[in-house]
């Protein structure tokens, strides 16, 4: 049986949680409720509450054998490092890097990493990239916006072209949605279910016809939680390329080529989405992932859902895909 490999689980660290707590106002705060464990808090709405889990990597590898699972490619979330001014995030990103290559030192059988990035000091974030990748991180992750501006933004440029040259893969992970107070997606937890989706489907989206592939051919970038709602869509976004000459300005092939050469992980709920997301992406293209430790994360479900999968896809998932896309 191949090795399991997961490409979509989290951590923070003791340094950055120190940070965010000292430097984090005023949007990121951390709130401590009666009876409950801390929380970040955005703008005062419940962002993420914080668990062992989120910092224990004996845990972690406790619970990742427990489930089967051989490798993780552990990143950080949001918020992330994108908060406070460039030197801040800087410190942040450093900080969570150099922990995150301690933590392979001390698991070299069990860990590797994606580096976070200060994102909003492109420069700075450039040479984030060559550090981290001196210190051994195979991958890097990116939220679906930075404070409120798209992936595609020229600014962000620089470091594209840093992460194309180096053939990187680039995770694209959900942050709060431009536009969330306006559609109220604080409510009934339509953040987790709803904004999550619409945040990484527009990134990737606009990354699509803003031409961002072929300017970039080299990047690996991964769509999060099964593409979201991206392998449902490709039939649509190739009936817009063929009947609005608006959506044919910057590529010059249909959109569903496009998401053939995006990667994705595993993290659905349903069999017939991954298979779905499979079918659309192609078998070369999907791996394992679970979004272990939070609470949606489902380390043995979403293992048990690849393992449903025909026996010419499933190894590819579990983990062969991985060690090639990654270089592990």
């Amino acid at each position: 049986m191949s090795k399991v490999i997961d490409v979509h689980t989290h951590m923070y660290t003791a340094g950055w949680l120190d940070l965010l707590k000292r430097k984090g106002g005023p949007d990121l705060t951390v709130e401590v409720g009666r009876d409950s464990p801390e929380t970040v808090c955005y703008k005062g709405a419940s962002f993420c509450v914080l668990e062992p889990p989120h910092f224990d990597f004996e845990l972690r590898v406790k619970n990742m054998e427990k489930a089967g699972v051989d490798m993780a490619v552990v990143s950080m979330p949001p918020p992330g490092v994108i908060w406070g001014k460039g030197d801040v995030c800087l410190e942040a990103a450093q900080m969570t890097n150099n922990e995150f290559a301690q933590a392979q030192k001390d698991h070299p059988e069990h860990i590797r990493w994606m580096a976070v990035l200060p994102w909003e000091t492109p420069e700075l974030a450039v040479e984030e990239i060559k550090r981290a990748c001196d210190l051994g991180a195979v991958a890097a992750i990116v939220h679906g916006s930075i404070n409120g501006r798209h992936l595609t933004d020229p600014d962000f440029a620089p470091v594209w072209k840093e992460l194309d040259d180096r053939a990187l893969p680039v995770l694209v992970h959900p942050t709060y949605p431009i536009g969330t107070e306006l559609m109220e997606l604080d409510r009934y937890a339509l953040i987790a279910s709803t904004g999550f989706m619409i945040d990484t489907t527009l990134a990737i989206s606009k990354m699509i016809f803003d031409g961002f592939f072929d300017r970039y051919p080299n990047l690996k970038i991964i769509a999060s939680h099964a593409g979201a709602t991206l392998p449902y869509l490709a039939g649509r976004f190739d009936r817009v390329y063929d009947t609005t000459e608006r959506a044919k300005v910057k590529i010059s092939k249909p959109p569903s080529e496009y998401l053939k050469h995006i990667y994705y992980d595993s993290v659905t709920y349903a069999q017939d989405a991954l298979e779905l997301c499979v079918k659309v992406g192609t078998p070369d293209h999907v791996m394992y992932g679970s979004d272990y430790p939070f609470n949606l994360g489902d380390m043995e479900g979403c293992l048990g859902r690849v393992n449903n999968l025909p026996e010419d896809q499933k190894h590819k998932v579990r983990g062969d895909n991985a060690e090639r896309i990654f270089n592990l």
